[in-house]
């Protein structure tokens, strides 16, 4: 139940169906109260779509299933834009316009648009026509070189930094951003939305550590990319692992405290000493089971936490007093995020099909 509205209620959104970053953006959004509707395509091929965001980033909208290669669907569409604050596609650059719906089409129907595109080159360049992942995209912004270990290959953190950290949150920036401006000017926007920039963004502490002679470029070297015996993972005696973030001096203390090791064993920032620190850390946290060590170091300032898996992650007390997770209808669903003081964000499974006439009546208003 909701103690208030959301903060996003009333804002329109469309969506046009796509993996990646798109269909997490707009949860985001539809989480936070905007009405979004998913544009989908009329046909079995569409199912993979489905199966790929599921019933959780999916959530909380419904959607609409058309040709866009008919011209009585495309006509619905932009009729339905033109009721919309924003537009969210993920299409390679020139599709939307090969299907008569791109940003010159959209904006002449509704001028207060925000048409964002989310792409992961961009929409110029060498690059933008070709196809690419969330690895490819952070490939070429020097975040991928960084991860890992040194004499192995780069480490991919899953699809998190490319297609969500620099994709998603930064098209729900740029939607916000762009609707915000509109309703302050009275003009509507494209919004060019590239993985590859957004992650260079993210990485802005890495060029301004470089830049003060804080940082190499040699992999597995720094600070807190897992070199650092008091900044990365151990293996512990049931095959579980403990992450270790002790990285102020106060915090290292307490760490070789809960390990046995007495204080005046090592000095924190002696590099000449950190294999031999790595060798006695590691051979520590292997005589106890994992969740032994977690008890050892709970309520401590140690920096100490258990590596959970996704299955386990709801089952802590910290995200279980929280409300992390939540299962609705057999599914398991992170809730919403940000917390607001005077609104709940509910979870509701995806609402199904619509038709056409139906989703523009929910819209029967232009916006003002």
């Amino acid at each position: 139940m909701m103690a208030g509205s959301r903060p996003l209620a009333g804002l329109r959104v469309v969506e046009f169906d796509a993996i990646g970053p798109v269909p997490l953006a707009c949860m985001i959004l539809a989480d936070l109260g905007c009405e979004v509707i998913r544009v989908a395509r009329r046909a079995d091929a569409a199912k993979v779509w489905d199966d790929i965001g599921g019933t959780v980033l999916h959530r909380n909208r419904g959607h609409v299933e058309v040709d866009l290669k008919n011209a009585d669907d495309r006509s619905a569409v932009v009729e339905l834009i033109g009721r919309a604050d924003a537009v969210m596609e993920g299409f390679r650059p020139g599709v939307m316009e090969r299907l008569g719906l791109g940003p010159d089409v959209c904006l002449d129907a509704n001028p207060k648009l925000a048409f964002v595109r989310v792409t992961g080159w961009g929409q110029t360049g060498p690059l933008a026509p070709t196809a690419g992942h969330d690895i490819n995209y952070i490939a070429l912004t020097g975040a991928l070189h960084a991860m890992g270990e040194a004499d192995r290959p780069p480490v991919p953190p899953l699809n998190l930094l490319g297609d969500y950290g620099g994709g998603a949150m930064f098209a729900v920036v740029g939607l916000l951003s762009a609707v915000m401006q509109a309703r302050a000017t009275g003009r509507g926007q494209t919004v060019d939305v590239a993985m590859v920039e957004g992650t260079a963004v993210l990485s802005g502490l890495f060029h301004a550590m470089m830049a003060s002679g804080l940082w190499s470029d040699q992999r597995g070297s720094n600070l807190i990319d897992g070199s650092a015996p008091f900044y990365r993972c151990y293996a512990c005696a049931d095959g579980g692992y403990v992450a270790v973030g002790a990285l102020e001096p106060q915090f290292f203390g307490l760490l070789l405290d809960g390990l046995g090791i007495a204080r005046d064993r090592f000095f924190q920032h002696d590099r000449a000493a950190w294999p031999e620190m790595t060798a006695a850390f590691e051979a520590a946290f292997l005589t106890r089971p994992r969740d032994a060590w977690a008890e050892v170091f709970a309520g401590t300032d140690a920096c100490v936490s258990p590596v959970l898996g996704f299955a386990e992650a709801a089952d802590h007390p910290q995200t279980r007093e929280r409300g992390v997770f939540s299962t609705v209808e057999g599914v398991r669903h992170p809730m919403p995020a940000p917390r607001f003081a005077d609104s709940v964000g509910d979870v509701a499974p995806p609402s199904g099909a619509r038709a056409m006439a139906e989703a523009l009546a929910a819209w029967t208003v232009a916006r003002p």
